[in-house]
């Protein structure tokens, strides 16, 4: 996988829910439109087998602080041969196979 998709890889659900929250449900939507609708960033949809494993992994460490979404993000980044994540969620260290940066 190209090295620059690892730094453009986001979950939509946390972003529009961050920007629904610190701003507004219009920026939200805003944001949305441009990257869903101007077709700028490749959408990566969750598998049935990406669901599970998920579920599986959000179910083994209940020990983490680890959301549902955290643990789909963490599936689909290790199924996607994708080792770096641009994010300010610590819990992309815990995983182990994921570097965090900044």
């Amino acid at each position: 996988m190209n090295p620059l998709w690892s730094l453009l890889i986001t979950s939509f659900d946390e972003l529009f829910t961050l920007l629904k929250i610190r701003e507004s449900h219009l920026v939200a939507v805003a944001a949305g439109k441009v990257l869903i609708g101007e077709k700028i960033c490749r959408i990566i949809k969750v598998t049935p087998a990406d669901f599970t494993r998920a579920w599986s992994t959000f179910v083994q460490f209940s020990d983490k602080g680890w959301s549902f979404t955290d643990c789909t993000s963490k599936v689909i980044m290790e199924r996607l041969d994708i080792s770096i994540a641009f994010s300010f969620d610590e819990h992309f260290e815990q995983f182990g196979s994921i570097t965090r940066v900044p």
